[in-house]
């Protein structure tokens, strides 16, 4: 059941996209209020497909119509993505603006794919009911070639180099190697899942409709990126990746991972 927040927020959404000309041909409600999980902190995010690509002066000339004030704009302006946020009534509002064009070669590069999956139409030509139906597929092949991606950097240098970012002077590098860990482990359990890779924000909430996961996913990411013991962090996630490998079918990447975790956990624990 969607909050009280998020009926507020999708409301608004509503009437930006009311205001917008025939030319915009699908307007997408993104983020969390598309899911109905929006609380007090939580802003608007549009998508907006347009028959031809527009300038950022247009973009922005059709936020304004939407009522939009204090506009402004973020990204590269280089891309032919534009961006333009504002508030409208108070609340932030993100809309994204794509060409049509634009928007097919992003869906099949499978960027935007979890946005997609649970977006909500504000105005539609028929792109994004075709776009779900698409992303409904989601066949074993597409799977185990994304698992397979996600386990490939899990070995090819001794074990024991685990051991060299659990030096004081290395915080950096450890954070990072703890971070990029996380999103692997994420990418293959959503694999397994059959489900498109969202962000990682309100974690928690989006593993857990999950079947198949290793136990206490959410808590035991937190918990190894919050461990102040550099050694202890590391065999904490060195944990969770074996347990979340040793679920997912076998594979030269996987199999090759089951072994060189199996083997970074003795020597942290040593």
């Amino acid at each position: 059941m969607a909050t009280a927040r998020s009926e507020e927020l999708r409301a608004l959404a509503q009437r930006v996209a009311d205001t917008f000309p025939p030319e915009v041909i699908e307007v997408v409600l993104t983020g969390s209020v598309s899911r109905g999980m929006a609380d007090e902190v939580s802003d608007i995010e549009i998508l907006c497909v347009t028959e031809r690509p527009l300038s950022l002066e247009e973009a922005f000339e059709l936020a304004a119509r939407a009522g939009l004030e204090e506009r402004e704009s973020w990204g590269d302006p280089s891309t032919p993505t534009r961006r333009v946020f504002g508030y409208l009534d108070g609340q932030p509002v993100e809309t994204i603006w794509w060409s049509r064009e634009l928007a097919e070669e992003l869906f099949h590069s499978g960027g935007s794919a979890e946005a997609l999956a649970n977006g909500v139409a504000l105005r539609t030509s028929g792109l994004l009911e075709r776009w779900q139906e698409r992303l409904a597929e989601y066949p074993d092949e597409l799977a185990a070639e994304r698992i397979e991606q996600a386990a490939e950097p899990w070995g090819g240098f001794a074990p024991a180099g685990l051991l060299t970012i659990a030096r004081p002077d290395c915080s950096l590098a450890r954070a990072e190697w703890l971070v990029e860990a996380a999103q692997r482990v994420l990418a293959i359990v959503f694999a397994l899942n059959r489900v498109p890779l969202p962000t990682s924000k309100r974690l928690s909430l989006r593993v857990e409709p999950l079947a198949v996961k290793p136990e206490r996913l959410a808590e035991r990411i937190d918990a190894a990126l919050a461990e102040p013991d550099p050694r202890t962090a590391l065999l904490l996630m060195t944990q969770l990746q074996l347990d979340t490998v040793r679920l997912a079918p076998s594979g030269p990447n996987v199999d090759r991972a089951r072994a060189w975790l199996a083997a970074g956990l003795e020597v942290l624990r040593g």
